[in-house]
């Protein structure tokens, strides 16, 4: 009993604290974000809305971290 719980905790605390809240918050704003774009821009595809936003991380340096969201949404809409 003690071995297990010895050797399964650290396994579920690092999973846990390294990957589940990290993916969960990403797809939680990604999925905010995407609804909001698609009610902004009703006649853009989802693919031309993911494309934007792939556009606006390409000229962020690679990278969309760190920008609020409403900036987002605004290059994103420009580039719609």
């Amino acid at each position: 009993e003690n071995f297990l719980q010895k050797t399964s905790a650290p396994f579920s605390t690092n999973s846990y604290e390294a990957f589940i809240p990290l993916n969960t918050l990403n797809l939680r704003s990604f999925t905010k974000l995407m609804k909001k774009l698609q009610e902004m821009h009703p006649e853009a595809s989802r693919d031309k809305i993911v494309d934007a936003l792939l556009e606006v991380k390409k000229n962020n340096k690679g990278i969309l971290s760190g920008l609020p969201i409403r900036s987002i949404m605004e290059r994103t809409s420009a580039i719609l």
